[in-house]
């Protein structure tokens, strides 16, 4: 979850990675550095502290220095300082590296370089890789291979020599002080892009980095490297076979990674939801033939039909989405669906019989828990599906077949377009799966127009911002808060309760509202905030029982409620109101006014929802 950005080209590279970097601090702002060539040294800069601190510190840019790799840190290994930044050196000064990911066995490799006489200067992983491809281009093992022809320079050598003796995940971007016109790039488990422009070349963890530059690019895939130079690239395996990439077109633009008016991107990508949502579904409801229209898994439609048993992975936001695909999926396709935690899934020897189908759920594509997942299934023989934002992400790739929510880049870390996406996608999935086995003609068009209709609803609630920040407003000097939902809004409450501890850092608990009172109602103090999801269903007065309850013991309750339902005004402290629609689509209107409760608690306390503290948006480490 680490960002990575690294340049080779005509231009100085130290403006280029700077800005890299910023637009990926959303992966990590523990710490960040800088690498360069110069003088036919490698010169490192780097610091604790945020992007803006790197800045703080960096000389006026050297038109000559036109090669560097740079690096904003969540820090795993060794804590959040100078020493632990990246890049880091090998003990000869002759390498310089950069990485996201996990070196698992990094304690024996590090025992190992140490009887040798290597010495560290930093508690991380990443000083060992890069260590440990110092001593392998230090001993020089590699020359009578070269000399045999091998179709590779001492410096590739030694990276391959290396990545054969690590074992983890890593993302790698690496320079050398004699080959000062090349860059390396390596990956396995971890997500590395090549942009290609015009006599230029941009190495990054994601294409946020790369696409003012270029919106061509390769996607490497697992134990693949590339070896640029100024006027060409090639890859090839770390078994130093060739490889073939295919050119991909970047499917975003630069304006859509940009503030524009918003203050945070976690606001903007909140107030995009109907226009994301439009898009998710655009083309994939036919109104006319009442049917949903799933191209990137038309293939398996007919396997999907039959079986008997789905599992739905996830983690965090993705989980809770799939907690709602679950309701929709037995709902309406009348299939058994279980939910996992992706985390858990591989651990834990899941019954996997003939004919199960595993659905992989994340925005990124690059979650490394979920990804274990897929391995995980497709061992077993599971039809292995995803559920994935980004174009060309490992998870798109290594799944059978998918569907993408087409909802535009997500940069805030708390994700908030991408769950209403998910769940949009998994309600189609349901309508489509449902009409193939029992629904009818009538219900299933039907069903499609409900959904058509959710953008605009999403789009009259939004209309409440300011209100909602009031509500916060009022609230936020209480640490402890509950959510409480039924039905299709259980998972809602509990993707509430998330927001509002990964932004706003208030202790928060999601629960089924039924559940309260077997141990939770205990935490009922006096004007302890209780968030209610109290809509229009068949478990109405099952609810409005449990805000009684809550009232009783001196609770204050927020009731999210339907529009124009004034028999629950009585009840409520405090009340938003969403448009009128059926229960199973009801999740991606009620948790807008969720997102924007836990948002407005975090800027009232002053904190940047951006970049809330220990997080980071794609966790691409175990």
């Amino acid at each position: 979850m680490c960002g990575i950005v690294a340049y080779l080209g005509e231009k100085p590279a130290q403006p280029i990675l700077i800005e890299g970097l910023k637009r990926l601090e959303y992966r990590g702002y523990d710490s960040a550095g800088v690498a360069f060539l110069e003088g036919g040294k490698i010169r490192v800069q780097k610091t604790s502290g945020r992007i803006s601190a790197l800045e703080a510190i960096l000389e006026k840019p050297k038109p000559e220095n036109c090669l560097g790799i740079g690096h904003t840190r969540w820090a795993t290994h060794g804590e959040p300082n100078t020493v632990n930044a990246h890049p880091h050196l090998d003990h000869a000064g002759k390498i310089a590296l950069v990485h996201n990911g996990i070196i698992e066995n990094y304690s024996t490799l590090k025992k190992w370089l140490t009887e040798k006489g290597v010495e560290f200067l930093s508690d991380t992983d990443t000083e060992v890789a890069v260590n440990l491809i110092g001593y392998f281009y230090g001993k020089g093992d590699g020359d009578e291979e070269i000399k045999r022809g091998n179709n590779q320079n001492k410096f590739e050598w030694a990276v391959q020599r290396a990545l054969h003796e690590i074992h983890g995940t890593y993302g790698f971007a690496i320079i050398c002080n004699d080959y000062p016109g090349m860059l390396i790039g390596a990956k396995k488990g971890s997500p590395l892009i090549l942009g290609i422009g015009k006599n230029e070349y941009i190495i990054a963890s994601d294409a946020s980095a790369i696409v003012e530059h270029t919106t061509q690019a390769i996607y490497l895939s697992d134990n693949e490297m590339v070896t640029i130079t100024a006027d060409n690239f090639h890859s090839k395996t770390i078994n130093n076979v060739e490889v073939t990439k295919d050119l991909k077109e970047i499917e975003f633009s630069l304006e859509q990674i940009e503030l524009g008016e918003f203050k945070f991107h976690m606001l903007k990508e909140i107030f995009e939801q109907p226009k994301s949502l439009r898009t998710c579904m655009g083309g994939r409801l036919d109104k006319q033939s009442k049917r949903v229209i799933l191209g990137g898994i038309s293939s398996h439609l007919r396997e999907l039909t039959r079986t008997k048993h789905i599992i739905l992975s996830g983690c965090g936001t993705a989980f809770h989405a799939g907690l709602v695909g679950e309701f929709l999926l037995e709902h309406l396709a009348r299939i058994p669906t279980e939910v996992e935690y992706a985390s858990e899934f591989r651990y834990r020897n899941p019954i996997i019989e003939d004919g199960t189908v595993v659905i992989s759920i994340s925005q990124s594509g690059e979650t490394a828990d979920t990804l274990a997942a897929v391995e995980q299934a497709k061992e077993r023989g599971a039809l292995s599906l995803g559920i994935v934002n980004v174009v060309g992400s490992t998870i798109a790739r290594t799944t059978d077949a998918g569907i993408y929510l087409h909802a535009g880049p997500e940069i805030g870390v708390a994700s908030t377009k991408a769950f209403t996406g998910q769940v949009a996608v998994l309600s189609m999935l349901a309508i489509e799966l449902g009409r193939r086995k029992h629904l009818s003609e009538t219900n299933a068009g039907n069903l499609i127009e409900e959904l058509s209709a959710i953008p605009d609803k999403i789009a009259k609630i939004l209309e409440q911002s300011d209100h909602i920040k009031e509500i916060a407003a009022k609230n936020i000097e209480k640490n402890n808060w509950l959510f409480l939902g039924r039905g299709f809004n259980y998972p809602v409450a509990l993707e509430g309760a998330l927001k509002l501890k990964e932004i706003s850092y208030i202790h928060a608990e999601g629960l089924p509202a039924a559940e309260m009172k077997h141990g939770p109602i205990a935490l009922i103090a006096d004007q302890m905030p209780a968030v209610f999801i109290a809509t229009a269903g068949p478990q109405y007065e099952k609810i409005i029982g449990n805000i009684e309850e809550v009232r009783a013991r001196g609770g204050k309750t927020i009731i999210v409620a339907t529009e124009g339902d004034d028999n629950i005004i009585p009840y409520a402290d405090h009340l938003i109101t969403i448009p009128d629609c059926p229960e199973l689509f009801q999740p991606l209107l009620t948790v807008v006014p969720l997102q924007l409760l836990a948002y407005h608690a975090a800027v009232l306390r002053g904190l940047d929802v951006d970049k809330p503290r220990n997080l980071a948006k794609s966790v691409t480490v175990e």
